[in-house]
């Protein structure tokens, strides 16, 4: 009897020291959490904190990555809006310190701008956002008074399909509850097969002229900014495998130059990184996986578009 209280207690000691390293040093049991929007499709749950992988990330009230802001900036404030995706957003794998807009914030601050006492690079983003994403989180939110919208787009965007709020608690990486325990999470994430959403499989079959549908939401995009009278920036990262030789497929190249004309019709200031990128010595080491960066690969992204930034504002003072 005794020998069995001893591993009964061993076990359900082994595990709370499961449950707790888990939590403590990996985040599990705490994941974001979405929630589903009808115009959008899905936003992060506001007013979230959580840590994983040893990264730190808060959700503000509105859905941003990042502390909590006023809906007004306070006076003398260079305000940016970045909309973008999962690269844009940075994920579990980027440290709040280390997303594009914080360190935008972070060079901003160290130069002499005397124009601003205050820097704000606001990052509205999700995971797998498209442009038609995007377009609705503006027109939902507005632009928060920012002086420049900037879009963050890669090339997988250009297919982009349809906002919908079907993945928010039926796919495992949009849950929309926490987890009753960390080894709960561990086994439905990766022990646990995935269920097919036979109507997301409809929609991500979506026919017609989906790279034309995505461009005229960016268009739309470009029309709430001139109506607003500020700056708008368009950027678009590569895929890895887009970089060197052979470099996109002839699909993707078909798009790009699509993009390219359209961008020249519509006026609209537009960088793409792939021929940066290429010009880069290791230009793969800037990135974390297939599409999305790491933290030198944030650093090329963050720099380009404060110079760009800044020179667009002061052709504005002209």
């Amino acid at each position: 009897m005794k020998i069995g209280l001893l591993i009964l207690f061993a076990i359900a000691g082994l595990f709370l020291i499961l449950e707790v390293g888990l939590r403590l040093i990996f985040g599990f049991g705490n994941p974001l959490i979405y929630i589903g929007d009808t115009r959008i499709g899905y936003l992060l749950a506001p007013n979230q904190k959580t840590r994983r992988f040893g990264n730190r990330i808060e959700i503000n009230q509105y859905s941003m990555r990042g502390g909590s802001i006023d809906k007004k900036p306070p006076p003398l404030t260079l305000r940016l809006l970045l909309l973008g995706d999962s690269i844009a957003n940075g994920g579990w794998w980027t440290d709040r310190e280390n997303t594009i807009s914080s360190l935008m914030v972070g060079s901003l601050k160290k130069k002499e701008i005397t124009d601003y006492k205050h820097f704000e690079v606001l990052n509205a983003s999700a995971n797998s956002w498209g442009p038609r994403n995007e377009l609705a989180y503006l027109q939902t939110f507005g632009n928060f008074n920012a002086q420049a919208v900037i879009l963050l787009i890669n090339t997988d965007d250009l297919f982009a399909t349809a906002p919908t709020s079907l993945p928010v608690g039926r796919n495992r990486n949009y849950p929309d509850k926490k987890p009753l325990l960390a080894i709960t999470e561990i086994i439905n994430r990766y022990l646990v097969q995935q269920k097919p959403i036979p109507e997301l499989q409809a929609i991500q079959q979506e026919g017609g002229d989906r790279v034309g549908v995505n461009l005229e939401a960016i268009s739309k995009v470009k029309q709430i900014t001139d109506n607003s009278q500020i700056n708008f920036l368009l950027l678009m990262t590569p895929l890895l495998r887009e970089l060197g030789e052979p470099g996109p497929r002839d699909y993707e190249i078909k798009a790009r130059d699509h993009l390219t004309e359209f961008t020249k019709a519509q006026n609209i200031q537009y960088i793409d990184f792939l021929p940066i990128f290429n010009s880069i010595v290791d230009a793969k080491s800037l990135y974390h996986d297939h599409i999305h960066l790491n933290l030198q690969g944030n650093k090329v992204i963050s720099r380009i578009i404060e110079e760009k930034i800044l020179q667009l504002l002061a052709e504005d003072k002209k």
